[in-house]
């Protein structure tokens, strides 16, 4: 494995670390976002351990795509990825619908203002 993927693995891994703490805590909207920014980042450390290149974008499919074309097997459907696509901006972005519409369409929760 190259320097660069590792550098990826480990940044992936915090991520990750970070989506479980916040779940556990309640804080569904970082969870989403470390969530996104894991796979992203295992995706990317995938395709440099692969040698492959990846172009800047933080679309999961389109990451998983180019994976899935060196022949490495992901097993995330289209439809996951899609739904990870969905979370980057408005997990970031609290006027593109952020928190409380996130909270309620994935787990039916309910977050006061």
């Amino acid at each position: 494995m190259t320097v660069e993927a590792h550098k990826w693995f480990v940044y992936a891994d915090e991520n990750l670390a970070v989506a479980r703490m916040a779940l556990k805590s309640g804080y569904y909207n970082a969870c989403l976002q470390n969530i996104q920014q894991a796979v992203e980042k295992f995706l990317k450390a995938a395709l440099l351990s692969k040698n492959a290149t990846f172009e800047k974008t933080h679309s999961i499919a389109t990451l998983n795509r180019q994976l899935v074309a060196t022949g490495f097997e992901t097993q995330l459907s289209e439809e996951e990825c899609e739904l990870l696509d969905t979370i980057y901006l408005p997990s970031k972005y609290p006027c593109l619908g952020g928190r409380g519409d996130w909270i309620a369409f994935r787990g039916g929760l309910h977050v006061p203002p």
